[in-house]
């Protein structure tokens, strides 16, 4: 008997009772989507604001907020810098995270757990109290050496390589615990050494935890404030730093139009990489 036949099987009362049940939760589960999406849909509306002074209900509706954003040579330079320090420090967390991640799947060591841990503490640590941490750092590690380390852009970035390694090691990680071992092993039996079983047959194979631990190392790194505040000198702003002085001054809809942007263009970053790469797979 079929799946829809052994559901009209059922008792009218116990029938009524599924679908209330199914109902309950397609509604629930829609409010709590909605809820969720509720601040991205007002910054929306809030950036199409006609008057500079946001107040509600709205006199009218324009773009001139977006022409406005994309003009200001301050909010320019602030994201460049970012898409710099993000990249980088992306590229220098995926280098370090997937060599981390294959001793910790493959390998069973001391301190093992004691290292996972301390890699992944800054998502756990409070982004202020890590800031903090790292400034103190670098001024003691200058004091100490004489080298330009505070306030320079490599300091920036190594700030936020310490972002983009958490991210990248748990997905790297969950993708090489999918993985099947004995296609590296039949690739070697077949004369492959066994860096080029890891190159032609584990790399493909995990590449999608790699490129979606980078694309979510990169949207933490773009998008930080609290440890940027630390790092930066007079001159060398990141995107959000510059929105929070700006807001500083004054409000109007031009925030709400650069924070649209930058959802827009992160969201078709990510459209366009899981065209080729299967993201998907790993999140």
């Amino acid at each position: 008997m079929s799946a829809a036949g052994d559901a009209n099987a059922l008792p009218i009362g116990r029938r009524l009772r599924r679908n209330a049940g199914r109902w309950t939760l397609n509604v629930g589960a829609a409010a709590a989507f909605i809820f969720i999406l509720l601040p991205l849909i007002f910054v929306t509306w809030l950036s199409f604001y006609q008057q500079e002074i946001p107040s509600f209900p709205p006199t009218g509706y324009s773009t001139r907020w977006y022409a406005e954003a994309a003009a200001n040579s301050r909010f320019i330079k602030a994201f460049v810098l970012s898409v710099q320090v993000g990249f980088i420090a992306t590229a220098i967390g995926l280098l370090l995270a997937l060599p981390a991640s294959i001793a910790l799947t493959r390998f069973s060591f001391k301190g093992r757990a004691v290292i996972n841990n301390l890699l992944l503490m800054p998502l756990v640590i409070p982004g202020i109290v890590l800031g903090i941490a790292l400034y103190v750092f670098q001024v003691e590690a200058e004091n100490a050496t004489d080298l330009p380390i505070m306030g320079s852009f490599a300091g920036l970035v190594f700030g936020h390589t310490l972002l983009v390694i958490p991210w990248a090691l748990r997905l790297i990680c969950a993708s090489l615990v999918g993985f099947d071992r004995t296609l590296e092993e039949a690739a070697q039996n077949l004369g492959a050494t066994a860096i080029t079983a890891f190159r032609k047959v584990t790399i493909p194979a995990i590449l999608p935890g790699v490129v979606a631990g980078g694309m979510f190392g990169f949207v933490s790194s773009i998008g930080n404030l609290e440890l940027s505040l630390f790092l930066v000198v007079p001159g060398q702003t990141t995107l959000p730093i510059a929105i929070l002085q700006n807001l500083e001054w004054k409000i109007d809809p031009t925030i709400a139009a650069i924070s649209v942007l930058q959802i827009l263009i992160i969201v078709g970053a990510m459209l366009v990489t899981d065209r080729f790469v299967r993201i998907s797979r790993v999140v």
